[in-house]
């Protein structure tokens, strides 16, 4: 086992040192490490099977339409519409472009799914008008970047289903509802540290809106928020699948942005499916690779004797926990959110297990965590996504993010400690 560990990670730490790409360092550390218990053609062909079958899964084609859905929302112009009506909600606010960033990243970030798409829909439009405003172009990108995984706790997230598919068919519906209570508050966490921020620094409160204004965005506002209602409504009655919902969702963004708002026409339609089918590839690549390491891991009873150790460290439930949340931090600086769930669930599911603690919370706990390592240097993709829309660099904003990651960081040993921040809206809406 400690060879099988030491061979695993010591080959990917040092492929990805040297720049190879993620997926391909996850995929050939499993294929050395089956090599301590087979030969060459076995260790291969074991990789590949298990890339092939952990992909043959009807869960995961959630993924690829949910991501057309948001690259549908992306150029049809919802965004817009959305940043619009966060603008009338957050007006009155001190600093309240920054106020508005937050709430659209909350709103375009759990439609589509995707926080880099959302820190660049929104962060493209907000960056110009904060600049004219008079913010510190720094403070704008540290607010979208800080702001845009909210989306990925609030539903519909594919990162949910994700973990649902690694813990063997923990309820998806459970995971979505569990999302919402968690997800409003990292955004009005990161809300309040942006007020007090902007007041210090004297950043304007918007004009009041006068009532059509109100009015318009609202209307404006009310179709593309009308699918949450929809996708959640049908997941949580029983009416259809997370899968279905995902494709109810690409339907209805079609509808919206080709025949509604009347932003893309069908031309524009293979450009989008293409862009989609691009980012799906580079998913499931990663989902693949992560599934044979995991194989691995298990095929040297890795998980298990981590487990072992870690429980051996301490009996306090208190400080496994804090510890599971610093390793997790960690890792989350260097690894993206999808293979760090894919290699470290089965890791640390073992242990949270036999502390008694709910797969659902859990669920909701490792979520939030890397949601923090998508916005942290080195590899953090928000990070570089953010920056580049903000027009600003890594090295000054760097400083302005500190303040947001102390209230991540708070909230976050808030959700792990506090089960029923996740578990009671669960049980109060599914009776789980």
């Amino acid at each position: 086992m400690a060879s099988a560990a030491l061979l695993l990670f010591g080959v990917f730490g040092l492929l990805t040192a040297i720049g190879v790409p993620v997926a391909f360092a996850i995929g050939a550390s499993a294929a050395v490490t089956f090599l301590l218990f087979m030969d060459f053609n076995q260790s291969v062909f074991i990789v590949a099977q298990q890339m092939a079958s952990g992909l043959d899964s009807f869960t995961l084609l959630a993924i690829p339409f949910f991501i057309l859905a948001g690259n549908i929302m992306n150029r049809g112009g919802i965004a817009v519409r959305l940043i619009a009506f966060a603008q009338v909600l957050g007006g009155r606010l001190p600093g309240a472009l920054a106020h508005c960033n937050v709430l659209a990243n909350m709103m375009f970030g759990s439609i589509s799914g995707s926080a880099v798409a959302a820190a660049a829909a929104v962060g493209g439009v907000m960056a110009p008008l904060q600049k004219k405003e008079g913010y510190d172009p720094a403070f704008s990108a540290a607010v979208n970047i800080a702001s845009c995984p909210t989306g990925l706790l609030i539903p519909p997230s594919a990162t949910l289903i994700v973990y649902s598919l690694i813990t063997g068919g923990t309820s998806i519906a459970a995971l979505f509802v569990a999302g919402y209570v968690p997800g409003i508050l990292m955004g009005f966490g990161l809300m309040a540290v942006a007020g007090i921020i902007a007041k210090r620094r004297g950043y304007p409160v918007a004009p009041r809106s006068s009532w059509a204004q109100v009015l318009e965005a609202t209307r404006n506002a009310i179709l593309p928020l009308g699918l949450v209602i929809v996708v959640m409504g049908g997941i949580i009655s029983g009416a259809f699948t997370a899968t279905e919902a995902s494709a109810i969702a690409v339907l209805y963004t079609l509808i919206l942005a080709l025949f509604w708002y009347r932003e893309i026409s069908l031309k524009d339609l293979p450009s989008i499916v293409l862009d989609s089918a691009v980012t799906t590839s580079i998913v499931l690549l990663m989902i693949g690779a992560s599934i044979a390491m995991s194989r691995a891991m298990a095929f040297g009873d890795i998980p298990y004797a981590l487990s072992d150790a870690l429980l051996g460290i301490s009996d306090n439930p208190i400080m496994i926990l804090l510890a599971i949340n610093v390793a997790l931090l960690i890792v989350g600086t260097f690894m993206d959110m999808t293979p760090a769930l894919l290699i470290f669930t089965p890791i640390f599911m073992p242990v949270v297990q036999s502390l008694g603690m709910d797969p659902v919370h859990f669920g909701i706990v490792m979520t939030f965590n890397l949601c923090i390592g998508i916005c942290t240097p080195p590899v953090g993709s928000a990070l570089f996504v953010g920056c580049s829309v903000g027009g600003t660099s890594i090295g000054a904003v760097i400083r302005p993010l500190l303040p947001f990651y102390a209230v991540l960081f708070v909230l976050l040993l808030l959700v792990t400690f506090v089960p029923e921040i996740s578990l009671a809206l669960p049980k109060l809406l599914l009776g789980y």
